[in-house]
């Protein structure tokens, strides 16, 4: 897996971005929302990615954000139907943020106003991400009505990037914890699941 690029930025465009990392160009799909935050051509970027794999092609995503990212792999791996070229639809049409209020109100109407969802595939998606996987009830905390500690956002960010790579919501919580037990509170999210991937890998 590609966790990440850094480079140089060399072709900046609404659907793509190219980056020269020591002499190899990587070309990477990305959002409009990513899009949207990228520095000036020639600056260094660093790129998240997620490498998708068929038989005749890998393809490259990348995201400016973990948030991003997350999203665009828990669509992938938890809603039936959804592909990488969909979820990046997704992302292009919709802030993380009013994603995940869309689906914690049960909101297809407002999902099937994005490019290239239907009114079936937008249901599906409220329908699966809150009965497959159970993250609404972790967005609904972090919610501005109820808005959680720092400490609470940062565990709660670690268990949803957790959940976006596969792992259950009840192992992936559990994991967390271990590792906010052994690092401290301190401990950022990107920490927390490194160090919770270490206790699940073994």
């Amino acid at each position: 897996m590609i966790a990440f690029i850094e480079g140089k930025l060399v072709e900046a465009l609404p659907t793509h971005v190219s980056i020269d990392e020591q002499g190899v160009g990587y070309q990477a799909l990305i959002p409009l929302s990513s899009f949207d935050r990228l520095p000036a051509c020639g600056s260094r970027l660093r790129l998240l990615t997620h490498l998708h794999v068929r038989e005749d092609a890998l393809t490259l995503y990348g995201f400016m954000t973990e948030g991003e990212r997350d999203l665009f792999r828990l669509l992938l791996n938890h809603v039936t139907g959804v592909g990488p070229k969909l979820a990046l639809a997704v992302l292009s049409g919709m802030s993380v943020d009013n994603f995940k209020s869309a689906v914690v109100a049960s909101d297809a109407a407002a999902i099937s106003k994005i490019s290239g969802v239907g009114k079936k595939t937008a249901e599906r998606v409220v329908l699966e991400l809150k009965d497959k996987v159970g993250v609404a009830a972790a967005w609904e905390a972090a919610g501005q009505a109820n808005k959680p500690t720092e400490g609470e956002s940062r565990i709660n960010d670690a268990v949803l990037a957790l959940i976006s790579l596969g792992y259950r919501q009840v192992e992936a919580h559990k994991a967390v914890k271990s590792a906010l037990g052994r690092l401290g509170d301190p401990a950022d999210s990107e920490t927390l699941v490194r160090e919770a991937l270490r206790e699940l890998a073994g």
